[in-house]
């Protein structure tokens, strides 16, 4: 079995208030759930309204199956205009 595990930093520039910050980060985790299957949640809580962290984690039997599902779910990311990636953490055990 191979886990699969993504620490993302984020900046969302549309989030002017921390109601903003919530209403993204939970839309954003919504739609990570259900169109990749993962575990999403928010880590390392900030304080700033305008940045984020989040814990992404799947696994499978297959090595390269993990890898790309992580990289699709980074390039999906990389397309969503209510976030910008700051770092992007991968791992593999």
């Amino acid at each position: 079995m191979v886990v699969g595990v993504l620490h993302v930093e984020l900046h969302l520039p549309m989030a002017l208030s921390l109601k903003d910050k919530r209403s993204v980060l939970k839309s954003l985790t919504d739609q990570l759930h259900n169109r990749f299957n993962i575990a999403v949640a928010q880590v390392d809580p900030n304080e700033k309204w305008q940045r984020a962290s989040l814990g992404i984690v799947t696994l499978s039997h297959a090595r390269g199956e993990v890898e790309g599902l992580l990289q699709r779910v980074v390039e999906w990311m990389r397309g969503n205009r209510s976030i910008a990636l700051i770092r992007v953490e991968r791992e593999l055990f």
